[in-house]
């Protein structure tokens, strides 16, 4: 042995291992399937009513080249061109392609209400065509949904469907109400070197 290890050895002469408490055990007497999927349900579900406000009734699907406008009163036009041209850089992306109405209805709301606690101003949506679809039924269910919920949702200012190289009318900017602190922010650097009139 090297002097190493026989030190080691030395050292560990009066250490006693450490005790196990014994495991117990669970019988299969556990509860049924039906039981568990409850279960799982209401863990990923908020306790109390959905505060998602999005219906999934009504929703007419669109074209899939139909182009999505929309801007609320109050903005001005500069901004909303800027929006249309691309111009506004996404801040963050939400890809909505093959999820069910119902999933994207949750993922929608829960993005814009992270976005605008982030503060983010401009989004990408993308929903898709849906030219997955044979010729004859090809109109996309999810493009209709985006358009019906952005309207609902206040925080959204305006949306267009987005220029070729960001999908096109398969996806939509969407330009999001100011945070308060951006609010704040702005106001500070307008009156950088103004003495407000009291």
């Amino acid at each position: 042995m090297h002097d190493d290890d026989e030190l080691f050895w030395q050292e560990m002469a009066d250490v006693a291992p450490l005790r196990r408490e014994r495991r117990v055990r669970r019988g299969d007497g556990g509860a049924d399937a039906a039981t568990l999927a409850a279960r799982r349900s209401a863990a990923v579900t908020a306790p109390g009513r959905d505060r998602n406000p999005l219906r999934e009734d009504g929703i007419e699907a669109k074209d899939p080249w139909y182009v999505l406008a929309f801007k609320r009163p109050g903005i001005q036009n500069g901004v909303y061109r800027k929006l249309k041209q691309g111009r506004y850089p996404a801040d963050a992306r939400l890809d909505l392609h093959r999820m069910t109405v119902r999933e994207a209805r949750g993922e929608l709301f829960a993005f814009v209400e992270d976005c605008l606690e982030l503060g983010l101003r401009s989004v990408l949506l993308v929903h898709g065509k849906g030219e997955r679809k044979p010729k004859d039924e090809r109109l996309s269910v999810l493009k209709g949904a985006v358009d019906q919920w952005l309207r609902e949702l206040e925080a959204v200012q305006a949306f267009h469907s987005a220029q070729p190289q960001h999908g096109g009318t398969g996806a939509v900017y969407v330009l999001l109400r100011k945070s308060e602190a951006k609010k704040q922010e702005n106001r500070e650097r307008f009156l950088r070197g103004r003495v407000p009139v009291e």
